[in-house]
């Protein structure tokens, strides 16, 4: 199993930022996916969820007016779209997946974002 994230990076107050994470050998149809983020210090916050499906999912409050998270499960990948970011999203974001039935996760290796000025 490999999960595959891309799209971070250092940009400015208020740019935006897509970040994928591409899943292989897993039924990915099967796996809830989310994804989190970390800063040091800090424990992993989930910052969205999406069902297997993709017919429910959720944000975190303080950034469900931003970010927004959706999937293609025809091509096994997840994206988190990042608008108007600020500094306070600087972290390591992780790619997530959790078995429906299985309950059984998979991590990505995590993918840096830096909004600074």
């Amino acid at each position: 199993v490999h999960l595959a994230e891309s799209g971070g990076g250092s940009v400015q107050p208020g740019e935006s930022l897509t970040l994928t994470c591409v899943a292989s050998g897993v039924p990915f149809d099967e796996y809830h996916a989310s994804w989190y983020r970390q800063t040091p210090g800090k424990e992993r916050e989930l910052v969205a969820f999406i069902t297997g499906p993709g017919s429910n999912s959720r944000t975190l409050d303080s950034v469900k007016d931003r970010f927004s998270i959706s999937r293609d499960n025809a091509k096994d990948t997840v994206f988190l779209q990042m608008n108007s970011l600020k500094p306070e999203d600087t972290a390591v974001y992780y790619c997530n997946l959790r078995g429906m039935s299985s309950g059984k996760e998979w991590w990505g290796q995590g993918t840096q974002v830096i909004v600074s000025s």
